[in-house]
């Protein structure tokens, strides 16, 4: 059983500074397992019930589970003195139970858009990340001409990055129906665009922009649109949902790879 100093875990579930939180526990505040807390107690964050005026905080709070179609422009960190906007500015407060502190499960790159994972269940956001898992990511890349056979030879066999070699798990146009399906989803609404998807386990930093860019063919538009079988249809810039039991499930064993929805395309 790991414990740790109470303000210590007050502090990193959120809940204010660790002088602060002193003062909370100070002012008879703060109760462990229905017991009003004292300076210094120690306490295990993964079993106690930590609570602050009656509310729960901390691991033991309602496990919260959410989707965002995060827009271009909003950063992925939840804190960030240099960001206009987080992720957590777009989660309605009905969305977050009380004493949740939510964080994203991955990141975007402020310029990128689509699904991105939101919760307070480290746990379950270490199987969904974890690239034992498996769990498969993809995206819809807009170019300004479509690829040529060398471009999608050089992406298929892999392209050499600081990191080692990147892969894509999967590449092929996309059809019609989904670029008009991608379109209304997106705003501001893209310009005419040739379209792709591909679709990663890797998870380098802007690792298809850099892919993309070695072979001659810089990405203008990126946004992931599936997580394992988590898909974003229907879900526009700004959106955030609940995830369903299933897809809790689903993506929290490791669920990667989603099933086809149309035959794939030849480029």
């Amino acid at each position: 059983m790991a414990t740790e100093r109470l303000q210590k875990v007050l502090a990193a579930a959120g809940v204010a500074s660790r002088r602060a939180s002193e003062a909370l526990i100070a002012a008879g505040r703060v109760t462990v397992d229905g017991r009003i807390a004292t300076i210094g107690a120690q306490v295990d964050p993964a079993n106690a019930i930590i609570a602050v005026d009656g509310r729960v905080i901390g691991e033991s709070a309602t496990k919260a589970y959410l989707v965002l179609h995060k827009p271009a422009g909003v950063t992925s960190t939840t804190r960030d003195r240099h960001a206009e906007h987080t992720v957590l500015d777009l989660v309605p407060t009905a969305l977050v139970p009380d004493g949740a502190r939510l964080y994203p499960v991955g990141r975007l790159d402020q310029d990128s858009e689509g699904m991105l994972l939101l919760t307070n269940d480290g746990a379950w956001a270490e199987r969904v990340l974890h690239p034992r898992h498996g769990v498969e990511r993809e995206y819809a890349l807009g170019l300004a001409a479509p690829l040529d056979r060398a471009q999608v030879d050089a992406l298929r066999a892999g392209v050499a990055l600081e990191e080692g070699l990147g892969t894509l798990d999967g590449l092929r146009p996309m059809t019609g129906v989904e670029v008009g399906r991608l379109e209304g989803l997106l705003r501001p609404a893209p310009p005419r665009l040739v379209w792709y998807r591909a679709t990663l386990t890797q998870g380098w930093k802007r690792q298809l922009r850099r892919m993309f860019g070695a072979v001659g063919a810089p990405v203008q538009r990126l946004a992931r649109v599936r997580i394992g079988p988590v898909r974003i249809d229907g879900l526009h810039s700004g959106a955030v949902r609940p995830l369903k039991a299933p897809e809790i499930r689903g993506l929290g064993s490791g669920a990667g790879r989603a099933r086809p929805t149309s035959k794939p395309a030849r480029s």
